[in-house]
């Protein structure tokens, strides 16, 4: 007993300065503004748990191998005191960039879209809820002429994505037919493609949640199939800005991994954190674009200026959102790498501590987005009689 005071101490610790930190910080009333937001529409935090937990049941069913139906069972989970917990230091290092890419998914894509895109190209080339004509008109009220080419790249990348999984699927089968590197070669060519649709996808996610969170500072009700089409123009707007990440992205990352199938290029899996961390970095210093072009309507130059502007004016707000983000998508990642290494090869515990940790890791986005969007309005009230509105 007297062994494990010191433990005590140190979690009473953690926990007085984590109260400390929330209830003192001069961003206090937009996180509060944030939860009563994902509190009033569940449906902010809930999109984020469904696409993490999608992505994991994809993972699982692809790598996982199941060799009995006694892999997953849940009773694992009770022999919990016995499991060996990995301590701090073993696992931190596999922390900092994964924590590093959710605060910046916060101002850009806040979660992964596949396999869930897959239904999502689907919808989009169905028309659904008429989503399809409204990206055709806004493509070409924003980009008139430039509007073709912009289509005809997010049709071939929702295309590919639709292959994405027929093509994973029957790889084995093709053995026969095309040469193994050949095969490899394919499939990673479908996936570079299908990235674009995936990502672009995942940021009208983001414009469609920053609406819903405008329509609650705002106090304003909605139709549901409308305010899809209202988010889908808004994201005619940020298309632009996300073109610029795409492109960005793609050549760090996508297009050595792609051509490391084609010709061969040292050592390409070792800069891959560092280019990862660049990206999130860019991301995380134009934080304030997105959010402007969505709600503003405004061009690329005039939010990268207004950015600058919202830089100045709230330095200090916007440092310590980013501490706050930063702290808790650490403490999550911390959580996720210590309980993964306790659980080791059981599967059914695993499968239920996914769940747990997609339900959780969607209620902090979720809260931390709804947060941003309330922190930038209230920074931003100098500029609303200034918002250009849409004009169709």
């Amino acid at each position: 007993m007297v062994s494990s005071l010191p433990r005590v101490c140190a979690l009473l610790g953690l926990c007085g300065g984590y109260a400390l930190l929330m209830l003192f910080n001069p961003v206090r009333q937009s996180l509060g503004d944030g939860f009563r937001c994902i509190g009033r529409f569940k449906r902010i935090w809930l999109t984020f748990a469904l696409l993490g937990f999608g992505y994991f049941i994809f993972q699982f069913a692809t790598f996982t191998p199941i060799r009995k139906s006694a892999d997953l069972d849940l009773n694992q989970i009770i022999s919990l005191p016995s499991w060996h917990w990995p301590r701090f230091v073993e696992i931190w290092r596999e922390t900092p960039l994964p924590a590093l890419e959710g605060v910046a998914g916060i101002f850009d894509n806040a979660t992964t879209t596949y396999p869930l895109s897959v239904l999502a190209a689907v919808f989009i080339i169905i028309n659904w809820r008429g989503l399809h004509g409204a990206l055709l008109r806004a493509l070409w009220k924003r980009y008139r002429f430039w509007s073709y080419f912009i289509y005809f790249i997010l049709l071939l990348s929702g295309l590919a994505s639709l292959f994405k999984p027929i093509v994973f699927w029957r790889l084995p089968e093709w053995g026969g037919l095309v040469p193994a590197a050949g095969l490899l070669q394919i499939s990673a060519t479908v996936d570079a493609v299908a990235f674009i649709f995936e990502y672009l996808f995942g940021v009208y996610i983001q414009v469609y949640l920053i609406t819903v969170c405008l329509a609650w500072v705002k106090g304003v009700s909605f139709e549901e199939g409308e305010l899809f089409r209202f988010a889908m123009r808004r994201f005619s707007y940020v298309l632009k800005w996300a073109g610029i990440v795409v492109l960005v992205s793609t050549l760090m990352v996508r297009l050595p991994l792609l051509l490391a199938y084609f010709i061969n290029i040292p050592g390409v899996l070792d800069y891959l954190p560092i280019e990862r961390s660049v990206i999130s970095g860019l991301i995380i210093v134009f934080c304030s674009v997105q959010i402007s072009l969505a709600l503003h309507n405004e061009s690329l130059g005039d939010a990268i200026r207004a950015h600058c502007r919202f830089i100045r004016q709230n330095a200090g707000c916007l440092a310590w959102f980013l501490l706050i983000c930063g702290l808790h998508f650490f403490c999550i990642m911390v959580c996720d790498a210590i309980v993964r290494g306790a659980i080791a090869d059981r599967l059914g515990a695993l499968f239920f501590w996914k769940f747990v940790f997609a339900c959780l890791r969607g209620i902090i986005t979720g809260w931390l987005l709804a947060s941003w969007v309330c922190l930038f309005r209230q920074c931003e009230s100098r500029r609303l009689q200034h918002e250009k509105w849409i004009q169709y």
